[in-house]
């Protein structure tokens, strides 16, 4: 058995209890065609078939995590209402829910105060970071790494805000004198931070970026969209555990629970530091902000409708699993954590790989050794390729040559880029998986490298 089901027996119980809520309400009849939804709903299943194993071990690819169980069987749960968290005459429950949930998040972070909300994930959270951004320090750039996501460049666009990449140093971070120079040499109002770039996971260097703050009077707007949750985790290294504990100098941050926060799609959340900021969303509706003078959702978001769904399958997550240090959830994803570092070290020690940067989070890059950066490219998707048939299902990256200036690695840079293996090592179990992964990419690595000679 692959897939988790012993917990669904308790979505009944739930729904009983829910049920009596509403007992003083009429009876309604219900005619529902079961035969009929069984053919559609194993059909369902049918297509489902035509997905990579996201949910097992074995798959270590791009950033894909399933959702615990008590989130899974929450967002079920709370369809049977379907609540709408834009305001309190939609979502009464799951907006209270939400709040707390939030507020959790935010002390995670070392905010007693704030204001923030969830949204359908991170690009919606970062556009209402720059947006703020925008109406805060008008007229002035927004820089970042040309190693963030390429959202933020996206949302400039999008806002009509001039955007300003930032070169990255050797380990695809953004690099502090290039920032420094562009300060000096450019009107810039807001730099965002990256905390886990998508394709390496790398840290950019918040204190430095601090300090130069304290000079320029720009804001920090933080994607921890990835990276968030590792603030709670006990194996950082030194380095990176400074900037994590830096986070509450921050003056927005965006992190993802649909990401390491095990919740379902989308969920993601925007938070200022700054209570303030709440003015700027003010807007009225002559139809929706009527059933109560507690604030609605909806009067500090940018989306509308949203899936009070999430707030209740991320409450519950939080409640059964609190935002802790020492705690499961952080355990767990210290677990994620140390599975990257023995894979690395793994790789790191194997002659017939390539390695540019120990991970800091949970993230691993590597390539196999040749002579040329475009052979290398070539025995990438080869391994990439002949692993899946392997059941061992990888990702790939491709990579600028500055990233390997420190490996010291007698390559023929006949093109400027390389593809690269990368894996993301996001589950608790992937520790206990370690050795049937490294056999298996061990076993492919060597036939695909012996059928290149």
């Amino acid at each position: 058995m692959t897939l988790e089901k012993a917990s669904l027996k308790l979505l009944q119980e739930a729904l009983e209890r829910l049920e009596i809520g509403f007992q003083g309400l009429p009876e309604v009849e219900h005619t529902t065609n079961l035969d009929a939804l069984r053919i559609v709903l194993l059909e369902v299943a049918e297509r489902m078939h035509d997905n990579y194993p996201y949910h097992h071990p074995l798959y270590i690819g791009q950033m894909l995590k399933p959702p615990t169980e008590i989130a899974r069987l929450a967002y079920m749960l709370s369809l049977w209402i379907n609540p709408n968290n834009h305001a309190l005459d939609g979502g009464k429950a799951s907006s209270a829910m939400e709040k707390e949930a939030v507020a959790e998040i935010a002390k995670m972070f070392g905010w007693n105060t704030h204001v923030g909300h969830l949204c359908s994930g991170g690009t919606i959270a970062n556009l209402e970071g720059l947006w703020v951004a925008r109406t805060l320090v008008p007229n002035k750039k927004i820089a970042a790494s040309n190693h963030s996501h390429y959202t933020h460049q996206r949302i400039c666009g999008v806002l009509n805000i001039p955007f300003q990449p930032i070169p990255c140093d050797s380990r695809s971070r953004l690099d502090v004198g290039s920032l420094k120079k562009i300060l000096e040499e450019e009107d810039i109002g807001t730099v965002v931070v990256t905390i886990g770039t998508t394709a390496t996971g790398a840290i950019d260097p918040l204190p430095d970026i601090l300090e130069l703050q304290s000079e320029y009077r720009f804001r920090i707007h933080v994607d921890a969209a990835y990276g968030g949750y590792f603030t709670l985790v006990d194996n950082l290294d030194a380095e990176t555990r400074t900037v994590f504990d830096c986070l509450k100098e921050v003056d927005s941050l965006v992190v993802d629970p649909h990401k390491h926060g095990l919740q379902p799609y989308g969920c993601g959340c925007i938070l200022f530091k700054d209570s303030s900021v709440a003015r700027i969303y003010k807007h009225d509706s002559p139809y929706t902000y009527f059933s109560s003078d507690e604030l609605h959702l909806g009067e500090i978001s940018l989306e509308c409708s949203r899936a009070g769904a999430s707030a209740v399958a991320l409450w519950a997550t939080q409640r059964l699993l609190p935002l802790t240090p020492k705690g499961k959830f952080a355990t767990d994803l210290s677990k994620a954590r140390k599975a990257a570092l023995l894979l690395f070290e793994r790789i790191q020690k194997d002659p017939r790989f390539i390695v540019a940067f120990a991970p800091e989070l949970d993230i691993v890059i590597w390539a196999p050794k040749a002579k040329n950066a475009s052979e290398i490219s070539l025995l990438s998707k080869e391994i990439f390729k002949e692993s899946a048939v392997k059941n061992l299902h990888l990702a790939m990256a491709e990579l600028p040559r500055e990233l390997f200036a420190d490996t010291k690695q007698e390559i023929n840079w006949d093109v400027n880029y390389v593809t690269c293996l990368r894996s993301c090592l996001m589950k608790p179990e992937h520790l206990d998986w370690i050795d049937r992964i490294w056999s298996t990419l061990d076993l492919v690595t060597n036939k695909v490298l012996n059928n290149s000679i």
